[in-house]
Order: C-alpha cells, then structure tokens, then sequence
C-alpha cells in the first residue's frame, strides 16, 4: 500500500500503515533526508532477513539503524567518548552515520555486526515521526545490491515491489546523497564513506579523524 504524505491525513494514515506493518515483521519503505530507506523492526531477525532478502544482500553488509532522537545513542552503544557526543548532538538530525560498539545485552541479530552498529538520525519529520513510535529501525537505502539508491516512492517501488507491506511517498528525497559514515570503533575514528558531512566539518570535534583514502580503502 502506498501513502501519499503531501496529504496530512494521508501521511497520518500512512504512518500508522508503517507502524503497524513493522510492528508485525513486514518491511516498509520511508522518505528520509538523504535517500529513501527500507525499514525493518530491529529487533526482529527474521525482519532484518527479509530487508536483506529484499535487497539481494548478504549478512555480510548488516543495516544501518535509525533512531529518533540523539539520546537513545546510550541505549545502543557503550564508550560513546564525548568528541562524539558533542558531534551527534550537534549534526544530528542529519546525514551522519556512525558506527560504534553496540551494548553487549541488546539482543538482535543485523548480521555479521562484529559487534558493532551504525546509527543515525534522520531530518525528517515524516522518518521521525515514525521511529518515535516504533523505536530503532533496521533502515538500509530503498534500493536492490548493486542499483542506485531511490530518490523517489516510484525508485523504491520499481525495484522492491510486492517485498514491501507499505510506502510513505514523500516525493524527491532532498539530499539526493546517502550519510557520510564515520567509524569510530577504532583508536583513530575514520571516515568510510564520504558524504554530504565533509571531514573539515567533523575535524572541529576530533582532529585525528581520517578520510577514507588515508589507510588506502575506501570503506563501505
């Protein structure tokens, strides 16, 4: 089912639609600041599989989690050093993903995690609204492996199709470019992929941090 957000009622609808398909171990797909996303209930295995089988993608490359407000980072991860608190608080909302250590009693299975989880706050209230009912979202871009990522409901809906219970249409995705991604599970944080959070932006909170060319790999 999709749901055109442009209408009020219909974006009301259409979240309560995504709730309540997440809710039952469906997938569903939502606008976001960067690219569009397809969502799972983090929580569930067999809904994190069906977002990877979805995709056409391995346990290998685990989702990204999204959350709706910066202070659930504690309830994910352990160590968060306070460079990077200063810089979630102050990028997020926004195209800002990081990876951290996720804590050691959550019980979930995203994949081959290695014990960690990259997590992000979107800037968007349609995404937010969602995830301030539903808590943390295994949230991958709205695309299958090896396509580009859809800017658009009618980009996800063409190549995911009957996979997903519901579609938010939010129309053009505004960034039209996925998160930068900052890995900071290591003792010198390093950027993996690069995007619209350029590394003079980051290096106001750490100046150690490395761009994705400095260890000769580009990161995924």
């Amino acid at each position: 089912m999709r749901y055109d957000c442009a209408d009020e009622e219909m974006r009301r609808t259409g979240v309560d639609a995504a709730q309540a398909a997440l809710e039952a171990g469906e997938l569903a797909v939502l606008p976001t600041d960067t690219v569009y996303g397809l969502a799972a209930d983090a929580f569930s295995p067999e809904a994190v599989q069906s977002l990877l089988d979805a995709k056409g993608r391995g346990r290998q490359m685990p989702p990204p989690v999204l959350i709706g407000h910066a202070g659930t980072l504690d309830a994910l991860v352990e160590g968060v050093p306070g460079w990077l608190r200063a810089m979630t608080e102050e990028l997020w909302p926004g195209p800002l993903t990081v990876i951290c250590r996720q804590q050691a009693s959550l019980v979930w299975d995203l994949g081959e995690t290695h014990h960690t989880v990259a997590v992000r706050v979107p800037d968007d209230e349609r995404a937010l609204a969602l995830l301030r009912r539903t808590g943390p979202l295994a949230v991958s871009s709205a695309n299958l492996s090896g396509r580009p990522a859809a800017l658009t409901a009618d980009d996800a809906e063409g190549m995911l199709g009957d996979s997903v219970a519901v579609y938010l249409d939010g129309g053009t995705s505004p960034g039209g470019h996925a998160s930068t991604i900052l890995d900071a599970t290591g003792p010198t944080p390093r950027v993996v992929r690069q995007g619209p959070i350029d590394l003079g932006t980051l290096h106001r909170f750490n100046n150690t941090i490395e761009g994705p060319d400095e260890r000769g790999d580009a990161g995924a």
